[in-house]
């Protein structure tokens, strides 16, 4: 079956909205419309999982629905991608002085199920590849990009990796043409 992906805003900006019956700001109907359909899938479909990529601090997106949570399987921890890819653009001379961007996602790891993404959002639009984004000369880029993925895999909750960035291609994704076979011909990688 063919993914699908669809995405409701719950909250609006400032001023994009109308007070709910309660005087706030939130989309009730959304609300409980995301948990209906959280607790009929669940409900019916086994081996499914339902995904909530959602940035802010929104609590209990995935809480079951019979504790007052939205009921998604996981959710995207964009604060996470954030601020280890802010990290790790640095230089290593000056990450002593931003550790709380690599520190701060401990405080809040086992609040929801977290999925950590580095996402084709990272990797489009100008914004280069993962390897791109690595601080220091291409010896030290391999460095950080195995020092990040290291990071990744030992912090709490399920990993999502992008096509390619495994392999560290130089040049962004680009849905037009084949993953960029020139790291092949660097020693440190053919080895």
């Amino acid at each position: 079956m063919p993914s699908r992906r669809c995405c409701i805003w719950i909250i609006p900006e400032t001023g994009e909205w109308i007070p709910n019956k309660y005087g706030g700001r939130e989309n009730i109907e959304a609300i409980d419309f995301l948990k209906r359909f959280n607790a009929v899938v669940y409900g019916n479909v086994s081996g499914v999982q339902t995904f909530a990529e959602e940035s802010t601090a929104w609590g209990m997106v995935s809480r079951p629905t019979h504790v007052g949570g939205l009921g998604f399987g996981m959710k995207w921890n964009m604060g996470w991608m954030h601020d280890t890819l802010e990290y790790f653009k640095k230089d290593p001379l000056h990450r002593k002085h931003h550790q709380n961007d690599i520190t701060f996602s401990m405080w809040y790891a086992y609040t929801e199920n977290f999925l950590l993404p580095f996402s084709h959002d990272e990797v489009v639009h100008g914004k280069g590849s993962l390897f791109g984004k690595m601080a220091g000369d291409i010896w030290q880029k391999f460095a950080n990009l195995r020092l990040l993925f290291g990071f990744m895999f030992m912090h709490p909750g399920k990993k999502l990796l992008f096509m390619g960035d495994e392999l560290a291609v130089w040049k962004e994704w680009d849905e037009e043409n084949s993953l960029s076979g020139m790291f092949l011909n660097i020693p440190t990688i053919r080895g």
